[in-house]
């Protein structure tokens, strides 16, 4: 795995993590601290899948366009670039 993709990695899954503990405390007892530390990490992180996805060579349009998904397009950018290889390798075909 190339360091790009381990970083998208993280980045996806601080994205959705810090997306539950936000509507977590939201649902709960809504401390203003929990909010002004976690709504920022989540934003960047938002943002860092986001160049990820469109820095990575073998993310097409669809998966770029997926990044911009709230909480699950890091994951679904993800699904679909581990798939890519090999739907390549059993359709016998060159990327």
């Amino acid at each position: 795995m190339s360091r790009p993709r381990s970083a998208l990695r993280a980045a996806a899954a601080v994205e959705l993590g810090s997306l539950a503990v936000l509507l977590a405390n939201l649902a709960t007892v809504h401390l203003p601290p929990v909010s002004s530390l976690v709504g920022p990490l989540h934003g960047c992180a938002y943002l860092f899948v986001i160049v990820a996805a469109a820095r990575d060579a073998g993310c097409d349009l669809t998966g770029r366009v997926l990044a911009w998904l709230p909480a699950v397009g890091g994951l679904l950018v993800l699904r679909r670039l581990t798939r890519a290889p090999r739907e390549e390798a059993a359709s016998g075909t060159p990327g």
